[in-house]
C-alpha cells in the first residue's frame, strides 16, 4: 500500500470520475489490464469476486502496478470481506448493505462502498454511521432522476452510480451534485482484455478520465 492510498470512501471516490469495474477471467490480464487503465488516467480498479482467480489478480495487481488503487467488488459477506483484505484490497465494494458486512467493516475498516437502491437502504445506511454510498443497480433503479429526487432529504449523502452506466450515460449522473464518480466496465471491454489490446484500454480510460474536469463539492 502507498502512502497516497485514500483512507476514507469520500477520498476514494474524488479520485477520478470513473472507477472501471473489472471481472477477470485469465490471471496473465490482471496486471497489464491495470497498467493500461492507470496509464489513462484511471488508478481506481474494482476487481469483482465473481471468478476463481480474482483475489489473486488483487493481489497481482497490487504488487505489480503500486500506483494502482486496488479494490474488491462483488463482497457478499464478511468471508469475503475477509479474504479481499488478505489478499490485499485496498478498498470494498458491495452491492448491498448487511448488518455482518457493517461489523466486518467496522472491525477491520477500509474505505467501503455498500450498495443502496432506495430511501430505505439509505436511512438503514445512515443509522449505521455511513453517507457514501454505491447507487446499484442504478439503470434499473431509476438513474439519475432517482439520484436528483434522493438529493432533498438525503443531502449529506454521495454516490458512486453502477449497474448499466456506460460512456452516454455517466456524464448525467456526474452532473448531479450528489454523485461524486461512476462505476462501468465499458472502459475494459471484454472483447479488448481477450485480444490484449491494452492500447484501446488506455484510450477508453483516458476519454472516461476527462468525463468531468472541475472538482467536486
Amino acid at each position: 500500500m502507498t502512502d497516497a492510498s485514500p483512507t476514507t470512501a469520500d477520498a476514494l471516490m474524488r479520485v477520478s470520475p470513473v472507477i472501471p469495474v473489472l471481472t477477470i477471467e485469465r490471471l496473465e490480464d490482471a496486471v497489464p489490464l491495470a497498467r493500461a487503465l492507470v496509464a489513462g488516467g484511471l488508478p481506481v480498479l474494482e476487481v469483482t469476486l465473481r471468478t476463481p482467480v480474482a483475489l489473486e489478480a488483487i493481489t497481482r495487481m497490487a504488487e505489480a502496478a503500486p500506483e494502482a488503487i486496488v479494490g474488491a467488488g462483488t463482497v457478499l459477506n464478511p468471508g469475503d470481506y475477509e479474504r479481499a483484505a488478505k489478499a490485499g484490497a485496498r478498498f470494498i465494494v458491495s452491492p448491498g448493505l448487511t448488518e455482518p458486512l457493517i461489523a466486518a467493516a467496522r472491525a477491520a475498516p477500509l474505505p467501503f462502498l455498500p450498495g443502496v437502491a432506495t430511501a430505505s437502504d439509505l436511512m438503514r445506511g445512515l443509522d449505521a454511521g455511513l453517507n457514501r454510498f454505491k447507487f446499484f443497480p442504478a439503470e434499473t433503479s431509476g438513474g439519475a432522476p432517482a439520484l436528483k429526487a434522493l438529493y432533498g432529504p438525503f443531502g449529506e449523502c454521495r454516490f458512486c452510480p453502477t449497474g448499466g452506466v456506460g460512456e452516454n450515460t455517466a456524464p448525467a449522473y456526474l452532473s448531479l451534485p450528489n454523485v461524486l464518480c461512476v462505476g462501468g466496465a465499458w472502459v475494459a471491454p471484454a472483447d479488448a482484455v481477450r485480444a490484449g489490446d491494452w492500447d484501446r484500454i488506455t484510450t477508453l480510460a483516458r476519454a472516461a478520465a476527462a468525463l468531468r474536469q472541475e472538482p467536486v463539492a
